[in-house]
Formats: structure tokens, sequence, C-alpha cells
């Protein structure tokens, strides 16, 4: 005999403190769902039965019924809070961006290794390809918050964001992600709920939660830890549609995009890569476009298609010459422009075996970053140059570029350069087989970097 079900007390308990009885609960979670192209027959017996813990609300009705009380609370109710998340479903992509941004940093502070070992799904990548914008408009606009926000406190969001961002560069994701994600769900993705004074400050502000998300994001994805950073991405994807549909969400398809290239997950790369040219073209500046075509070059070029991929490499520095406008604050948070494509570009070449091309174009990113505040980057590209060097067998040479890059990466919290030193180690041993001078030395460097 199945043991009987415990009450939902947290349902019951926000259900007093919003004031409201079972009845009008039930017409109001009924409302939400038909905003929402949904007919339903929820009743007060549908919400007696959910709180004394006979049934559990189906499909998206939970969600509903989280939005019906977020509306009398003039605050966001989660799931969670309402007692109805489980560990796994609280991962899940919500339809409200913002309760998922509150959902996913709260789960980084109380639940923080479940989050860390989240997996990467190449469904996941796909997202952006079916998403319903305008229904998740219509949720969202359907609010009525109490609180006024000006555009100070967009401001703050901003500033902290650009804060974490630098010192991100400088120390490697680990440090202050509990913090990041801590405002995240705490203070900027509420904020999202509140009036606004016009239009376009609502937009803004939605767009300055994504960055912020998306740095979350980054920051996960430095560590290794891709099913969280994914998840993250996907948030800063929706709410970056409620921003900009056109420029902003087209630079968070392209995040997506690069983060499976990098994980070598080359389903659907192409086609998010295109989506984001057709929602972007001739509405981003040409430093963002090229961002944009490098992104689908590399994508050619994982797949084998090289003519296509040189195509896409000449329109990225057609792109990078124009002049036509300010550079947005969402596509400058990668660094220069410049930089960035000059970066990819040794990478796209690495994809097409043309490693005198990759090492070139190493070389001249270095002069495209600043050394101080994008020591990760310098680190990295030293690390990559070092590769690129043994492939053309100049053993000695590949020695110096990684010595230069295991300096840069001493006391970085991040998991990308702990990967980048144990790649080169079964090289490094060839070479000290060999007696290739500083090969020994930079083995055992290796070793205490990685103990």
């Amino acid at each position: 005999m199945a043991a009987p079900r415990e009450p939902n007390s947290r349902l019951r308990d926000t259900i007093a403190a919003v004031g409201c009885t079972y009845e009008a609960l039930a017409k109001d979670v009924r409302r939400v769902a038909a905003e929402n192209g949904e007919m339903l027959q929820t009743n007060k017996a549908a919400i007696s039965h959910w709180v004394n813990g006979a049934r559990h609300p189906t499909g998206r009705t939970g969600q509903y019924l989280a939005e019906a009380l977020s509306r009398r609370a003039g605050r966001t109710i989660t799931l969670t809070e309402i007692g109805l998340h489980d560990a796994e479903s609280a991962l899940a992509t919500e339809q409200d961006p913002v309760i998922a941004a509150t959902e996913l940093g709260r789960a980084d502070i109380e639940r923080s290794r479940f989050l860390a070992i989240a997996a990467f799904t190449t469904a996941g990548v796909a997202m952006p390809l079916a998403y319903d914008r305008e229904a998740t408009a219509r949720m969202l606009r359907a609010r009525t918050g109490r609180m006024l926000v000006g555009a100070e406190d967009v401001d703050v969001v901003r500033q902290i964001t650009a804060a974490f961002s630098a010192a991100d560069e400088r120390l490697g994701g680990g440090h202050g992600l509990t913090t990041v994600t801590a405002y995240l769900a705490d203070t900027a993705a509420p904020m999202l709920r509140a009036r606004f004074p016009t239009e376009a400050l609502r937009r803004t502000a939605f767009g300055a939660v994504a960055e912020l998300a998306y740095l979350a994001g980054w920051k996960h994805h430095d560590l290794g830890q891709e099913g969280a950073a994914q998840r993250y991405y996907q948030v800063g994807y929706q709410l970056a549609c409620e921003a900009d549909p056109r420029g902003h969400a087209a630079w968070m398809m392209r995040t997506l995009a690069h983060q499976a290239l990098s994980l070598k997950q080359l389903h659907h790369c192409i086609d998010l890569a295109e989506a984001a040219l057709a929602n972007g073209v001739g509405h981003v500046d040409g430093q963002t476009e090229a961002l944009l075509h490098i992104t689908h070059a590399r994508a050619y070029a994982a797949t084998g298609e090289k003519p296509s991929a040189a195509r896409a490499l000449l329109a990225a520095e057609d792109a990078l010459l124009r002049d036509d406008g300010p550079q947005p604050s969402y596509s400058r948070v990668s660094g220069p422009a410049a930089g960035t494509v000059a970066s990819h570009t040794a990478r796209t070449l690495t994809d097409l075996a043309d490693h005198v091309g990759t090492e070139q174009q190493h070389r001249d990113a270095f002069t495209r970053w600043d050394p101080d505040k994008y020591k990760r980057v310098h680190a990295l590209t030293y690390a990559d140059l070092g590769d690129s060097l043994a492939a053309q067998a100049r053993a000695d040479e590949a020695v110096a570029a990684w010595s230069q890059a295991l300096t840069l990466m001493e006391g970085m919290m991040s998991d990308r350069t702990r990967k980048a030193i144990t790649s080169l180690r079964s090289t490094l041993a060839i070479y000290q087989r060999r007696g290739v001078p500083g090969a020994g030395e930079l083995a055992r460097r290796a070793r205490e970097v990685l103990a």
C-alpha cells in the first residue's frame, strides 16, 4: 500500500500570506493559463488537493499557479517556494525567464554541487530555434508590479556585471561566482517584475540582467561546469529576447553555439549560427556582426565545410572594417572585437589544419588584447600558440610559449587553464625523451600547478 502524501505546507502558507481564497486563486490560475493559450478547468477543489498533497499540478499548471500567486504578492514566487520543484526540475528551463534566473541563482547557492554536475545537452543548443518569444512576452507583460524601478537601479546592475567581468578575466571563473549568482537571484531578476517609467528603460533592464546571466554562465563554463553554463545561457537568451529580439538575442544564440563548438558537440551549431546572422545582420554594428560571422566560420570549419568557412572568415573581416555606430555592451563583454576575431580565426584555421595561419592569427591576437586586463586570454593564447608551433615541429619555441602560458595561469581558478596544462603534458613527455631544452622543467611546473 502506498504511503499517503504529505500536505504541501509551503503552498498552504504562501496562499495564506497573499490572503486569497481557493476559489479566487483557481480563477487566477485559469486566467494565467488562458493568457498562454491553454484552457484549464482548475477549481477550488483542485487547489485544496494540491495543498493537501493528494495531487500535484500537471503540465504547466504549476507555473500558472506560481504566476498567479506572484501577481497577488507583488513579487516573484517560484515553484520551489510553493513546494512544487524537486532538484531535477529546478534545473529545467522555465517558460518564465525571470523565474528561471531566480531558480538558477538560488540553486547555485543552496545546491551548488547538484547544479555543478548538471548535464550539457545537444537538445539545449537548439532551444532558441524553437523558442516562442511571443508567448513569453505576453506572460511577462501581464504583470503589474508595485515597485517602480529607475535608471539608477539598472545602472547598478551594469556596474556590478562590469566589475565581476573584469575580475573574472584576471582571476578565473571561480572568483566571485556565488556573489554573482546571489545578486542575480535576489536583486537583479526580481527587479524585472517591477514597473518601469518607460518602455525603453524596461528593455534596458532586461538587457542588463541578460548580461549578468551570461556572466554567470561564462563563469560556470570557465570552471568546466557546462550543464550549468548552458542553462544560464538559455535564460540569458530568453531575457535578451525581451530586451532586443534582434541584436542581443542573436548574440546569445552565438554564445550557445560557441559553447557547443568548444565541446565539439556540433549538432545544431550551423543552424544556430545562421539563425543568429539572420536575426542580427542589419540590426547590429560592424564589430558585433563580425563576431556573428566568425562563429559561423568556426561552425563550418568544425564540420569540414572549408569553402563555406573561408567565405565566413572574409565576411567577418569585412564587417570588422565597418565604422557604423557604437558597439553594444552585450558584445563588448567578450573584449575587443578585433582580438576576438583573431582568436577565433586561429581556432577556425586549426580545424582546417592550417598551422602557419593559426600561428599568425594568435600572434595578431596578442596585439589586440590588453595583457593586464585580459590575463586569462593571454594565457590561453600562449597555450594555443605553443600547440600550433608544436604542430610545425618547432619544439623549442613551443616550450617557450607554454612556459609563458603557465606563468600567467598561476593563481587562476579556471578549469580551462587546467585543461590547457593537462593537454600539453603528453607532448612534453616526448620532448623530455628527445632532450628538448626546458621541457623537463616545464613538465615539473605543470605537475605542481595541477597538484
